[in-house]
This record gives structure tokens, sequence and C-alpha cells, in this order.
């Protein structure tokens, strides 16, 4: 049965290899078998060889802090458990060797990732987490910070690069970090290394962030490089364990090290150990064979028996006392050495228990036991450590990973010391508004390679580094549709002011306040006005000689048509609905159809009379004012029947045209609300009326030389040409803009305005001349000498004729002519002498 006891002591490492005593262990750690007793007055020399020879299996170390457990004589228990302080790279050889031989191992110190590996180091476990857990921690306070682009820096060996490929690896898992630089500080750097490290560094200054993975040295060595380098709270750094608290590494660096967040896995001062430490002289403490080494090492003195030191000359009294002589502080992996053995004790006890229940001490069974059966007690173990938390091990032999996370800040007295601002355990607690940044920064800087983008850009991410990325705007009708992509609106929809979302376009129409609409509207009512004082003023002389020879039926007729054409003027600027729809699609061409189908039934009425009376005296048909009536209505009944057909192919409907005004600046885009008519359809119900004034253009220039003493010709003729002129400016203006955003606008206001001319010019010169006579010269509207058809064909055709040079009339024409003879009267009238032919008259 073994009792298993353990101190701990602080000094400089031995730097000799030495064997592994069986009553203590390297630097203050002993194991004291029952029944076993400390020697007096032994030699320190002879003990440690004597030991050695005592031995049937002993451990040869280099590191004289390693507590070896169970280095006994052949007769005690074959089976042996290891408790070991190696470094990673030893333990890895250490362990691999024990493998073969199977026996477990119980580390206080190695933290190693690789040896959580079970298939290669399935005997091995430890009391300390694995770096792979302190990794975990580091990507969690990246995260937790909003950092996404590191860099690291790593001691050459297995603990900076291990520990460096477990937080890379961790970080991938995690996503959202990417590394900027990996360096590596070689064995023995010069100066040379550091600044290079820092140059290369610089190379990615949006990456402040720094993991270090490196032993204390390098640490400073780091430091000194980033101040030399005049970097003094650029860099953000986030030490590993082996920076942890320690003052050694920011000695006379504290200003480039404040800001650095630091790990430490949780230890506890272990209450008692102080003041037996403390208590250790050389006469009480002969036990541990390398105790005298310690004091020569810590004293910096020589002991006169066999002592090696050639660098001092000081003698040691041997009334020297740690803590009171030498500097002391209680060593940070006390609670793991304890919780080490411990563990390795509980193993032991319950595997006694199980097989030799009723058996004192080490039965056969324990005694022939393999190392699998102590490594299965081993994980099985769960106790209360020594620091107040429990001791378990993981299926890969890890202990829980348990962390307090340090700040190196500026106090209030100015002294920068180490702060606790969380901790680490199994996940991150950390106390954002307790930490503290490089020149009073508040807020959290930050280490990113690309800064967010705002709210409308898309993120293009750089090929090879998914952390960085460029920003390019959502741009045209596109929103963003996430963090990497832009959409395209629906063809009604654009993007709102921020680009995050489509919005509906605004509807609009032509309002009745637009300047577009106000001229158009103007002329309009002042054409109503005056065509309804036409209208009434031939309504109240209508049996006058004027308004009779004008022609009432068709005049009314012809007033009625203008009247209408300035009315389509405000069903054009009316807001759309299928009503209103339906009235502009009947009287977009009905007005003018109605005006130039009466102006050509006059005109042709005109050409007809005088044609004919060339040939003969009598009246052609239908030139009667009913037939002239039939006449018209036809005419127009040929638009409203294109109408109708209209309808019933396309019924009227209103829609909205999001392409007539879809700019490219999408908050300018409107969607116009308008009726279902086409240019073409516009066009095509206009055509018909302007076949009839091509027409009645056609028959007022035949009919120009007719005598206004007795038609309208000539005021039709200048009518129907300044009508052609309008409507010729009209259709390059109206289809030239087809395809400018403010179509709606300009053929609207084009449309209306050519439609208002066109009245107006029939009603100016058709109609004011009379009513200027009717109103102001009442006088020249009397009844004149009745004449007959025949007289009045006579006579015009021979006024038509007398136009002409005497030269170019033809031999049986009739002439008039008025001849004076001065010479034989002068005082007589001068007569009038006509000839007439009747070679070409038929009576």
């Amino acid at each position: 049965m073994l009792v298993v006891l353990k101190y701990t002591l602080a000094g400089q490492p031995c730097k000799s290899c030495r064997p592994a005593p069986s009553t203590g262990a390297a630097q203050g750690t002993g194991v004291v078998r029952a029944g076993e007793t400390e020697g007096e007055g032994i030699d320190w020399e002879k003990q440690k060889w004597a030991e050695r020879r005592r031995r049937g299996r002993s451990c040869w170390i280099k590191d004289y802090k390693s507590l070896i457990f169970r280095h006994v004589t052949q007769s005690v228990v074959q089976p042996c458990g290891q408790l070991c302080n190696l470094e990673s790279p030893v333990a890895k050889s250490f362990c691999k060797a024990h493998n073969t031989i199977q026996i477990p191992q119980i580390s206080y110190a190695s933290t190693a990732p690789e040896l959580s590996d079970d298939r290669r180091y399935d005997f091995f476990s430890r009391v300390v987490p694995p770096d792979s857990f302190q990794a975990q921690a580091m990507v969690d306070i990246i995260q937790a910070l909003g950092w996404s682009y590191i860099s690291t820096i790593a001691s050459e060996g297995s603990y900076g690069e291990k520990g460096v490929e477990a937080f890379t690896q961790l970080s991938k898992e995690a996503g959202g970090i990417c590394m900027a630089q990996s360096l590596k500080i070689p064995h023995n750097p010069k100066l040379e290394d550091f600044d290079k490290a820092i140059q290369q560094l610089l190379e990615t200054p949006h990456s402040r962030a720094v993991i270090i993975f490196a032993s204390e040295e390098d640490i400073r060595g780091v430091l000194n490089a980033t101040k030399r380098a005049n970097q003094v709270g650029h860099f953000l750094w986030i030490g590993s364990d082996s920076w942890g608290s320690k003052g050694n590494p920011i000695l006379q660096l504290e200003d480039v090290a404040v800001g650095a967040v630091t790990i430490l896995p949780k230890r506890s001062s272990i209450e008692g150990f102080d003041e037996y430490f403390t208590g250790l002289t050389l006469e009480n403490n002969r036990r541990n064979v390398w105790f005298a080494e310690f004091w020569e090492e810590n004293f910096d003195c020589r002991l006169l028996s066999a002592s090696k030191r050639e660098d001092t000359s000081r003698k040691c009294t041997g009334k020297e006392r740690i803590g009171a002589d030498s500097k002391y502080e209680q060593e940070g992996k006390v609670q793991f050495v304890i919780d080490a053995v411990y563990a390795m004790a509980h193993a032991l006890h319950h595997m006694n228990r199980d097989l030799c229940p009723d058996h004192p001490g080490v039965c056969p069974h324990m005694d022939t036991a393999e190392g699998k059966i102590l490594l299965k007690y081993i994980r099985n173990t769960s106790f209360n450590g020594s620091a107040g938390t429990s001791v378990v091990f993981n299926k890969n032999g890890d202990a829980p990973g348990r962390y307090d996370l340090y700040q190196f800040q500026m106090t209030n007295s100015s002294t920068p010391e180490y702060k606790i601002v969380g901790q680490w355990v199994e996940n991150l607690q950390l106390r954002l508004e307790e930490l503290q940044w490089p020149d009073g920064e508040q807020e959290v800087p930050i280490s990113v390679c690309s800064l967010p983008c705002k709210t409308g850009e898309r993120k293009k991410r750089v090929k090879g580094m998914p952390c960085c990325w460029h920003c390019e705007l959502c741009d045209g009708y596109q929103y963003q549709y996430d963090e990497t992509s832009c959409r395209l609106c629906a063809y009604n929809m654009r993007p709102n002011p921020n680009r995050t979302a489509c919005q509906p376009i605004p509807i609009v129409k032509l309002e009745w306040h637009s300047p577009w609409a106000i001229i158009p509207v103007f002329l309009a009512m002042l054409g109503i006005i005056a065509t309804i004082f036409v209208m009434a003023t031939f309504v109240r002389y209508n049996d006058t000689p004027i308004v009779r020879a004008s022609g009432r039926e068709l005049s009314y007729v012809l007033l009625t048509g203008i009247f209408l054409c300035y009315i389509i003027t405000f069903l054009m600027i009316a807001k759309p609905d299928v009503a209103v729809c339906a009235f502009r699609r009947i009287f977009l061409g009905l007005g003018m159809c109605i005006s130039y189908a009466a102006l050509l039934t006059k005109t042709n009425r005109i050409y007809r009379i005088f044609e004919q009376g060339k040939q003969t005296v009598t009246a052609p048909r239908f030139i009667s004012p009913t037939s002239q009536i039939a006449i018209t209505s036809s005419l127009i009944c040929v638009q409203l029947l294109g109408v109708l057909v209209w309808f019933a192919v396309d019924p009227p409907n209103t829609i909205i045209d999001y392409d007539e005004q879809k700019t490219i600046n999408p908050k300018l885009a409107r969607g116009v609300l308008k009726c279902d008519i086409t240019d073409l359809q516009i066009i095509c119900s206009l055509g018909y009326s302007i076949l009839l004034m091509v027409t009645c253009t056609i028959y007022a220039i035949k009919t120009r030389d007719v005598p206004e003493d007795f038609n309208e010709a000539k005021p039709i003729g200048f009518t129907m040409y300044t009508t052609c002129i309008v409507w010729l400016a009209f259709i390059p203006i109206f289809f030239g803009t087809a395809q400018s955003a403010e179509k709606l606008y300009i053929q609207t206001t084009t449309l209306t305005i050519s439609m208002n001319l066109s009245a107006s010019v029939a009603l100016g010169m058709l109609y004011m001349p009379k009513v200027y006579i009717i109103i102001f010269h009442p006088e020249m509207n009397v009844q004149k000498r009745k004449r007959s058809f025949k007289a009045v064909v006579t006579a015009a055709t021979m006024s038509s004729r007398l136009s002409q040079k005497p030269n170019e009339r033809p031999n049986g024409e009739a002439k008039t002519e008025l001849c004076e003879n001065p010479a034989a009267d002068p005082m007589s009238q001068a007569t009038k002498k006509t000839y007439v032919s009747y070679n070409n008259l038929r009576i």
C-alpha cells in the first residue's frame, strides 16, 4: 500500500540530468513509503548514487521538477504509474516508450494538443487542460471582440507550433476568422529575427490582433521589436499561458503590453504550503537528494561538501532562510502536482479495493494486473482537487479546460498590472465593460481585413480570403438580398433609399396644376367660350342674311365639332378610369371628324356646283341642306363605327406603365397611370379625321378661284392650309418623344394643343369675320338682290374667265368688258359692251 505525499519547491531548474530518487522527487516534491523515515547525517552525493543502485527500475529526466511515482524495488508491485512534469517534446518521447510497456502516466504540465490522441498516447493522462482548450478560448475571445483578421506568432517547437496549429484549425471550424500572417520565431533568435517579424506584421496593418504562443524570451523579443519599430499601441496581443500573468515577459515593456489579453489555467495558492516550504532547511529536508543543489542555486553560495559551483566563492552557512534571504513565490503548478498525485492515489485505492477486497495491501491480482487496468481506474477517477475544483478525465485523458482571462491594464495610480476580466470554463465569460485598450480607446479596437459594407452594398470576396472583400453598391433597380448578393426588384418596384428592400414605384398622372396641363386647359377654355359665343350669336341672328348664307345647318354641325375639339382637352387630362378611357376613345377623333366632315361637305358642294356650272346651268344633286346634313352624318358614322369595332376588340381599361418613366436613377422612376391606348391606336383614331382634312384641303385648292362673293372657298382653304401645317408639326413631336421620360406630358400636351389650334383656326377664319359684321356692322347684314342659280353660275363662270389674258381666251367665250370713249364724249358715261357666245353653253 502506498501513501503519497507531495511537496513542490520553487527555484531554478537543475542544469544536469539526475537519477530519480526513491524517497523524493525533483525540486521539492517527495514520495515517502509507509515505514520510511527521513535519514539523518546522510551524505548527499552518496545518497543519490545509493538510491540509483538500490532501484530495480529508475527514470532519467532532464527537469528536476519532475515527480517520479513508482520507482520501487523488484519486491514491490510490478505495474507502475508515473507522474511527469516533462516539456511536451520530451513527454511525447517519454510517453511513447511507456506506452510500449503499458505504463499509465499522469502529467501536471504537458499541454501539447497531440497528446490527446488516444491512438498514439493511450496511456497518457493529465490534470492540466491541453492547448486545444486554450486555443478554443482564444477563438471565443476573438469572436467576442468582433475581430476577424488575425496574425499569429509561435516559438519554434512543439508548444508554439502545435498551439498555433490548434488555433488555426479551430478558427476554420468556427468560421469568420482569417489568418493574415503566421510567423515563427526560430531557436536562438537574433534581434533581426524579431524586427523582421514585426515588419511582416505591419505588411497587413488591418490585422492588429496577434496571437502569441511563445516562450517568455520570445515574447520579450517581440515586444522589444515593437517598441523599436515605434508601433506601441498598434498591436492587440492575445497571449497564451506561457505569458499568463507573469511580470518577466513585460518587464520595462509595460507600455507595449497595455491592453494585452492573456490566458492562464485556473490555479489557486495552496494554504500551508508556503509555511512548510519556507521552513525547509538543510537539516530537516535531507530526504530530497537535490535539495542541496537547490540551496546553492537559490542563495548563490557553495556548500562545503562536493559542491560543483565554481561561479561563486560565497559559502553557505546553512542558516539562510527561503523567502527571507531570497525571493520566493509559490510555483503556479503546485495545485496540479497535488491533483496528479491524488489522482494516481485514488486510482490505486479503487483498484486495490476492487482487486483485493479481503487482502490487506497489494494482493497477487493487483501485483499481476496490466497497465490497462490501472488506466481504467485513472480515467474513472473523480474527486475535488486541492483548489476545490473537480478533477476528472475525458475519454482522451484530458482534464477540463478552466482558464482565467487577464488583461494588462493601467490602474488609477498609472501603474499597469494584470486584472482578471473573465474566465473560460467550457464557454467564454468575458466582461467587455472592464476591458481597457491602448491610447485610451473607449470602443473595442477593430482588427478586420475589410470594414463592413454599408447598407445597400454587397461583399465581393477576395479569392482565398473569406474575411476580405470589396464592397459593391447594388446599382440600378437592385437591392441587397444578403451580404454577398443583390437582386433585381420586381417590375413595379424600386429599391428603398438604403437598398435593403424594394418598395412600390409611385404612380403619377398628368395633374391639373402641372404646367403641361395649364396651357392646353387655358386654350381650351378660351376656345369653348369663343365657340359658345359664336354659336349664341348665330342662334340670335339665325335669320339674318349672313347666317343664312353661311349654311346654317352645316355651320351648327361645324361649331359642334369645334366645341368637341376643345372638350377633349379635359378628357385627356382627367384621371384615367374606365369611363374616362371610353370617352377618350369616342371623342378623341369625333370632334375633328365632325368638323372636317362638315367642311368637306361644304367644299365638295361648292366644287360640284361650279364644275357642273361649266357644263350646264342645271343644279347638281344633293346640294340641299338636308342632303348636306345626310352626307356629313354618313361621314361621321364611319368614325363611330370604327370606335365601336375598337370597343369590341379591345375594351377600354386603365394600365400603369412602369417602363415609360423607368429612369436610370430609381429615385426618379414613376409608374404612369393611363388609358390602355397605344400611340398607334391614337394615330389610327385620328387617321380618319386626317384623311377628311386632306381631302377637304384638296377641294379647297380646287375651289380657290371661285369668287368670294359667292362662297366660303377661300376662308376654308386658308383654314385647311393652316391646319395641315399644325398637324405636320404635331406628328414628329408626338413620335419623337416616344422614348422620353416625359412622354406622358409632352404627347398629351402636344395632342391637345394641336386640336385646340385646329379648332381655333377654323373658328377664327370661318366665323369671326361673320360675327364681326353681325355685331359691329349690322348695315352690311342685309338681303341682296336674289339671283337664280343660273345667273349665279353664269356670273361666276364669266368672272373666272375674265381673269384670263385676252389672247388666252378661247373663241366662243362670253366676255364682258367696260369700254370708255373719252374722245367722242368726254362727259359721257363709259358704256358697257358685252359679247356673249353660246357655242359651248348648253341651255
